[in-house]
This record gives C-alpha cells, sequence and structure tokens, in this order.
C-alpha cells in the first residue's frame, strides 16, 4: 500500500515539464520576428502569390497597349495632340463617375465585380483588336472605346486594390502594396518592351488581343482567391433586425447597410470629407503630385538646360529614379501600420531633396540626389496608400477610393500644365525649387497648425468650447436617449459604441 501510495508522486513533477518544455519554445518566434517585417511577407499567402503573378500578366498586358495604342493614333492621325486626347478620353470617366465607381464596390460583391469588369476589359480589347485588323478602326471610334475602358476601370480599381488587400492579414497590408508597386513597375518595362517587338511583327492589333488575354487570365484567377481571415472584410450580408411598424408592432427586416443605400456616393464623400486624416493626406498628395513628382518635366528640362547634358544623361537620371524606386517599394514593405505623419514626414523630406535637387551644381550632383529623392517617394506613396486603403471601415472604402479616384484624376489633369507654366516662369531651376519650398512650407504649417489645437484642446473642453475639425464640422452635443426603442443602424460610423445598448434596447 505505501508503495501504491508513492509511486505516483513523481507524475505531477513530471507533467508540468511535458506543459513548459513547448513554452520554453515560444522564444523561437521572436526569432523569426524579422521575418514577419521581411518587405515579401505578403507572399506567404497562397493567393497573393497567385494575384501578383496574374497582375504581372495584366499590367504587361495593359502598357503593351498602351505603347500600341499611342502608335496606332499617331499612325491615323500624324498629330501628338490627337495621342494626348485619347488618353484623356481614357481618364475623364475616372474624373466624372468615380464616386459612383467606389459605391458600386461597397454595393456589389468584390470578387464578381472584379471579374465581371476584368472579362469586360478583355472584350473591350478584343473588339478593338478586330476592328484594327479588319481596318475598320477610326479615330472617333477609338476614342469612343477609351472612353468605355476608363468607364470600367472606375469599378476595377477600386474593386482590385480591395481584393488583393484582402487576401493578405491587415497587418501584410503595407507589404501587399509594395509588392503592387514592383509588379506595376516590373509590368511596365516588360509590356513597353514586348509592345516594340508584337507590333513590330504583327501589328497593334496583336496588342490589344494579347492585353485581351491577359484580363482573362485575371478573371480567371480570381474564382480561386480565398481571403484571408484576418484581413477585416466588411460582413457579406448585414445582421436582421426588428422594427417597430406606424401601430406599434414588430416586424423583422434586414438592417440597412450604408454600402446599399442608394449609390451611396454622396455618402462616400461626406464621410471622407469629415475624416481629417483623409482631408489632411488628400492635400498632401496633391501638392506632392502637382509640384514634386513630375520628374520627366522638371528633371529634363535641368538636365538638357542648366546642367548642359544630353537625352543620354537624362536616361540615366530615369534609370536611377527606376532603381531608386524599386528599392523605395523594398524598404516601404517593412512598414506595419503607417501613419498620415509617417506621409507628411517623408513628403516634406522629398520636398527638401528636391530643393537640394534644383540647385545641383552638376549632374553628378543631381544624381546623388536623386536616388534617395526616389526611395522617399516610394516610401511615401506605399505609406499614404495604405492608410487609404485601411483607415476607413470596411463598408466604405470603395467609396473612399473612388473619392480618391476623383481628386487624383484632377490634379494629375491640372499638374503638369500648371508646372509647366512655372517652369515656363521661373525655369527648371526655379521650379523644382519653389514646387519644394511649397511642399514644405505646406506641411510644416499643418503640423504646427495641428500641435497648437492639441495643445489648446484639453483647456476647451474644460471650458466646454467645441473644437472645429479640419473638414469644418463642430462635433455635435449628445443626443437625449429616447424613452422607446426604435431601430438602430449598427453598421454607421461611430455607431459601435452604443451598439450594445442601443441595439439591444431595440430589439
Amino acid at each position: 500500500m505505501a508503495s501504491s501510495t508513492t509511486a505516483p508522486s513523481p507524475q505531477p513533477s513530471a507533467a508540468p515539464r511535458r506543459v513548459l518544455l513547448p513554452s520554453l519554445r515560444r522564444p523561437d518566434r521572436r526569432a523569426t520576428a524579422g521575418e514577419d517585417r521581411a518587405p515579401w511577407r505578403s507572399l506567404r499567402h497562397r493567393s497573393m502569390r497567385w494575384w501578383s503573378a496574374a497582375n504581372l500578366v495584366s499590367n504587361a498586358g495593359t502598357w503593351m497597349q498602351l505603347t500600341a495604342q499611342n502608335l496606332l493614333v499617331l499612325h491615323l492621325t500624324g498629330s501628338a495632340a490627337a495621342t494626348g486626347l485619347s488618353l484623356s478620353a481614357q481618364a475623364a470617366p475616372g474624373l466624372l463617375l468615380g464616386l459612383l465607381g467606389g459605391a458600386a464596390v461597397d454595393a456589389w460583391p468584390r470578387r464578381l465585380t472584379a471579374s465581371v469588369s476584368q472579362a469586360l476589359l478583355a472584350l473591350v480589347g478584343f473588339l478593338t483588336a478586330g476592328l484594327v485588323v479588319t481596318d475598320h478602326l477610326t479615330v472617333p471610334i477609338l476614342m469612343v472605346l477609351a472612353a468605355v475602358t476608363g468607364l470600367i476601370a472606375t469599378v476595377d480599381a477600386p474593386a482590385c486594390a480591395l481584393l488583393g488587400n484582402d487576401l493578405v492579414p491587415a497587418e501584410d497590408v503595407p507589404s501587399s502594396i509594395a509588392l503592387g508597386s514592383v509588379v506595376s513597375g516590373a509590368g511596365r518595362v516588360g509590356g513597353t518592351a514586348l509592345a516594340g517587338v508584337v507590333v513590330g511583327l504583327w501589328g497593334p492589333g496583336a496588342a490589344y488581343a494579347a492585353n485581351g488575354v491577359s484580363f482573362l487570365a485575371v478573371a480567371a484567377v480570381i474564382p480561386f482567391l480565398r481571403p484571408h481571415p484576418e484581413a477585416g472584410q466588411a460582413p457579406a450580408a448585414a445582421p436582421r433586425q426588428r422594427k417597430r411598424t406606424a401601430d406599434g408592432s414588430r416586424q423583422d427586416g434586414a438592417a440597412a447597410s450604408p454600402a446599399r443605400r442608394g449609390t451611396g456616393a454622396r455618402e462616400g464623400l461626406g464621410f471622407f470629407l469629415r475624416r481629417p486624416r483623409l482631408v489632411a493626406l488628400a492635400g498632401i498628395t496633391a501638392l506632392s503630385s502637382v509640384f514634386g513628382r513630375n520628374y520627366g518635366l522638371t528633371l529634363a528640362v535641368l538636365v538638357t538646360g542648366p546642367l548642359g547634358g544630353a537625352a543620354g544623361a537624362f536616361g540615366t537620371v530615369s534609370s536611377v529614379l527606376a532603381v531608386g524606386g524599386v528599392a523605395g517599394a523594398v524598404l516601404a514593405g517593412r512598414l506595419r501600420s503607417p501613419s498620415v505623419r509617417l506621409v507628411g514626414a517623408l513628403a516634406a523630406a522629398g520636398a527638401v531633396l528636391q530643393i537640394a535637387a534644383g540647385l545641383s551644381p552638376t549632374l553628378w550632383v543631381l544624381l546623388l540626389l536623386v536616388a534617395p529623392m526616389a526611395v522617399v517617394e516610394s516610401v511615401s506613396d506605399t505609406a499614404g496608400t495604405t492608410v487609404l486603403q485601411t483607415d476607413p471601415p470596411a463598408h466604405m472604402r470603395g467609396r473612399v477610393l473612388g473619392v480618391w479616384r476623383t481628386a487624383s484624376t484632377g490634379w494629375s489633369l491640372v499638374g503638369p500644365p500648371l508646372l509647366g507654366v512655372l517652369m515656363q516662369t521661373a525655369g527648371a531651376r526655379g521650379a523644382l525649387v519653389i514646387g519644394g519650398v511649397l511642399i514644405a512650407g505646406a506641411i510644416g504649417t499643418g503640423a504646427v497648425l495641428r500641435d497648437r489645437r492639441a495643445r489648446r484642446a484639453p483647456a476647451e473642453r474644460a471650458a466646454g468650447v467645441l473644437p472645429v475639425t479640419i473638414g469644418g464640422t463642430v462635433p455635435a452635443a449628445p443626443r437625449p436617449v429616447p424613452s422607446r426603442p426604435v431601430a438602430a443602424d449598427c453598421t454607421a460610423p461611430g455607431h459601435g459604441e452604443l451598439c450594445a445598448a442601443g441595439c439591444a434596447a431595440a430589439a
């Protein structure tokens, strides 16, 4: 009996060892923490690998078609202005209908929307190829087809952007966006090079047909993509609620989702304007795009003019810009949760480098400055895109991207002519310096005002003064709780804190 009571005694000490030993292995995760910040960590997900490969093919096809389109317009008209008109016809729908396109993305199933839009783009490519081969394509028809392509893109662009983010967890979105930048750049280089070969051998119709095939490749991959469970997708269907009718009785009904109230475009615009971070991001990006990113204009004139370089010298500068952009994309892939403040700091740093570039005494000094300029620009772009696509709630992201598409199309159309006037007045050096001063000055002023407002906020709250937000709205006073329960919209922005009490009472 004594042995039977003492024999089990070693067991309790052995059992905890089995439990503790696995926990001792957990520090190994810290050894791999660097992998969690790896630039290409999004490629660990199988769906993202398929999506990236499909996008590489699609980007190459798009640039192949764009190059062939420019050559085709020049062949039909002999006018460079007509080439610019075709590009404007393709961009116009984004300016006019970007809001509606974003609302459609919020209202419709994302994967189905992306599949249909890719199939429609393929159809336009095949139709154009057929018209070219049969010699029935005219300039007016080409302009109409370019506008139709732009119209489809108002839905396709936000749908595909958000679909890509759904394939990875939220912390890997910066890596996904950085990977997309590299894929886009590689597709641009490859597509432009292939266009010369394809058009030379088989004509521009073959380039349009190849682009149609590339769209079909993306459409074929989409059904096999699986959203990541931690991607923060909007729910597929809103929860059902019980609401009171006029006679006081209750009836069941689906909650009205903001994404499905009419087009939702007005709600998207209102949400964007009430979001100080998004408004600040738009201001920073607009200034940088108009006065700081058109290096194809400013640096080309600077190199071939004041610095006395030839066309080959500008080619070297362009190559350094491209390499710096790739390096910046790799660096940006290590971001986890970028902020608007980071975007502003990077844009201001890029503006300072731009001022120095404008004052460069020699080509070699310019080359030393161009590389960090490109790195900063690439990291800033990735950080800004991450904020844009992750800051809004899931059910508003399509409309926010729609607002952004409209705004970005506007400043991309206004920027080059405005910069051209500035260069005509102040020269290439003056345009670079003045543009850098405007960007850095505006960002610095905004940062000072923000910090001053943050310091005043506690005193204003103590005095009962309601501060005015960037969007120009004043926070509303709390509403009294109604004595009679009413139906609540639990999906509305900012309603999450009230859901537990309000919605439970309404039910």
